[in-house]
């Protein structure tokens, strides 16, 4: 396990490292200037000159490359071109509603996909499987900013029991406004994990292992939970690490549907005003978030993995 444990550990740090190199290239080949961009309404070419050497922007690329790099490894993500403040208070500022919309929903993706999944396997077949089985295929096959709209038509607009959008509010402060944008990322996400976990659960329930523990005489549920779920966890654990690769391209449209000013409004506001110190730190965090939470899910899975158990 530890041998597997820093192997994996490497392969992500080498991921990190691509990821940010990437995101420099990237950024550094876009067209125009970011110099113009900051010098706003008075693009004077002396006016240019200076902003462009004040920004770096007049040194060999490699050299800047090297320095960000450095700069990032020590914690200094630079300063906001647009806004003069430090990187790290522009993101950490967005990153709260972000990170509080992903954690709500995991929160509640994670009992409920597991109860469903359970439900549903157990009684394969009957009527709560098929309305489970097709209840989840019909809201994998909708859009998310189809099904926000519709849930902002009907519980906003018409019955006006829940807000449209998180204009003039806190998420922390205020719940009720989470209830539309955690549905709509919860639904989704859930539609695949839950059939996976199905899946799952009739394989490890349908298993000679499974047969063989019940012909001991154990309770159903230790036989359920202690036996068959720990085995059909494993290609869940790996789905849920894809399902939060997910979730920021969900949450991307699930704030622009609901106003939420998170961390995709700051990239986006950044990116159309050419603030590439932002665009870069904010890129590298999102690729920082999902390798750990893949790697999480490869250690995690492993480690449930019976065959890893053995050979370890």
């Amino acid at each position: 396990m530890l041998r597997y444990t820093i192997g994996r550990l490497g392969v992500g740090l080498a991921q990190l490292f691509v990821v940010a190199t990437g995101v420099f290239v990237l950024t550094a080949a876009l067209p125009g200037d970011a110099a113009v961009v900051a010098a706003g309404d008075l693009p004077d070419p002396a006016r240019i000159a200076v902003i462009r050497h004040s920004l770096g922007l007049d040194r060999p690329a490699w050299d800047r490359y090297v320095d960000w790099l450095t700069d990032l490894v020590t914690g200094d993500l630079g300063t906001s071109l647009v806004t003069g403040r430090p990187v790290g208070d522009v993101l950490g500022a967005a990153v709260g509603p972000t990170a509080l919309l992903a954690g709500v929903t995991l929160a509640v993706l994670l009992p409920l996909s597991l109860l469903l999944g359970v439900l549903a396997a157990l009684r394969e077949g009957g009527r709560v499987d098929r309305a489970i089985s097709a209840a989840t295929v019909a809201l994998h096959a909708v859009p998310e900013y189809a099904l926000a709209v519709l849930l902002v038509a009907v519980f906003a607009l018409w019955l006006g029991v829940l807000p449209a959008t998180a204009v003039g509010g806190s998420l922390a402060q205020t719940p009720v406004l989470l209830v539309l944008p955690v549905t709509v990322l919860f639904a989704r996400s859930a539609a695949s994990l839950v059939r996976l976990i199905r899946a799952g659960m009739v394989d490890a329930l349908a298993s000679e292992y499974v047969a063989h523990v019940r012909r001991h005489g154990l309770s159903p549920w230790r036989v359920v939970l202690r036996h068959a779920l720990p085995n059909a966890l494993v290609p869940a654990v790996q789905q849920l690490a894809r399902t939060v690769d997910w979730l920021f391209g969900g949450i991307v449209v699930v704030e622009a549907v609901f106003a939420v000013p998170g961390l995709a409004a700051a990239i986006v506001e950044a990116v159309s005003g050419r603030d590439i110190p932002v665009v870069q730190a904010a890129t590298v965090l999102v690729g920082a978030v999902v390798i750990c939470v893949n790697l999480a899910a490869d250690l995690t899975a492993y480690r449930l993995t019976p065959r890893a158990q053995v050979t370890r």
